[in-house]
């Protein structure tokens, strides 16, 4: 495939696969120096994993921008939790199985690990690809999760099929890009000018993201008939700056959960979590600390 100097991957919906020599700049994990997150007979899934903090444990499930994009959000979240931040499968320094090509893989691969490890009360945090992914993962085990936080999701359709709900990623420009992704100045990062392992971090996310989104496009056409399973109190976060997904398309991810209640966020685009990481962060403690009945109040 040719590539293209604008879009998320190169502009066009194309995209160039970093080269075999590329790939060695980056020191991916391995069985020594990562976690198992699945070892059966001769399956093995290792991942790079991020513990912070101290607490009832939240496991959080990133973005397209990866774990470091996330850094003083979760400096934030292990003020009161132990955080545990995995790089999924094919993202930052996560190994990828040739096998491993789905959303679905990435979900039954975190449960089968989330299962050996039995964590009590255990709350989930998914932030946009992750909350996708944080959903697939309640929708298959409804015992495992007490609460579960979607910050701008995506992976469900709500319109008709010819409708645009979410942006194409893959077409438009970086400066655009940024721009709807956050709610300030300063998040275009200059390729050019970053160092060559910065640039294969994001090359190797935004390929990953690619595999998992491509088609159907960043949604799994059959999830939103399944998400009535999904049965631990849940928020949904948007930001009110956010230019991939509208307000509408967030409450009905919202409307689609039983016990859900939606809440936007000011001066927040798409990451909310990285435009507003103390106020996010506050809004899941708060929301993590109450009880059910408080959860499962009012819509907002």
């Amino acid at each position: 495939m040719g590539n293209a100097p604008n879009g998320l991957l190169g502009g066009t919906r194309h995209f160039q696969r970093p080269t075999w020599k590329e790939r060695q700049l980056l020191d991916l994990v391995d069985g020594l120096s990562g976690t198992t997150i699945v070892r059966r007979g001769g399956l093995e899934i290792v991942v790079d994993l991020c513990e912070l903090g101290s607490g009832p444990t939240v496991l959080v499930l990133h973005g397209v921008e990866g774990v470091a994009a996330d850094r003083e959000f979760l400096k934030a979240l292990a003020a009161d939790f132990s955080v545990l931040a995995p790089s999924h499968p094919g993202f930052g320094l996560s190994p990828r199985p040739d096998w491993l090509d789905s959303v679905d893989d990435i979900a039954y691969s975190y449960l089968d690990w989330l299962e050996q490890r039995r964590i009590q009360d255990l709350a989930v945090v998914g932030l946009q690809f992750g909350a996708w992914l944080a959903a697939e993962i309640a929708v298959r085990n409804v015992g495992l999760i007490s609460r579960l936080v979607l910050v701008d999701p995506i992976g469900i359709k709500l319109g008709a099929p010819t409708e645009r709900e979410i942006a194409d990623v893959f077409a438009i420009s970086r400066a655009e890009l940024a721009s709807r992704m956050h709610s300030a100045d300063g998040h275009e990062a200059d390729l050019s000018e970053l160092p060559i392992e910065d640039v294969m971090h994001i090359a190797r996310n935004e390929e990953a993201l690619a595999l998992f989104g491509w088609e159907p496009y960043l949604h799994n056409p059959k999830l939103h008939r399944w998400l009535h399973r999904i049965s631990p109190p849940s928020l949904v976060l948007w930001g009110e700056g956010d230019g991939i997904t509208s307000q509408q398309y967030a409450r009905g991810f919202a409307d689609l959960i039983p016990d859900a209640r939606f809440q936007a966020v000011p001066a927040a685009g798409h990451a909310a979590q990285v435009d507003q990481p103390e106020r996010v962060a506050d809004l899941i403690r708060q929301f993590i600390a109450a009880g059910r009945g408080t959860a499962a109040g009012s819509r907002q």
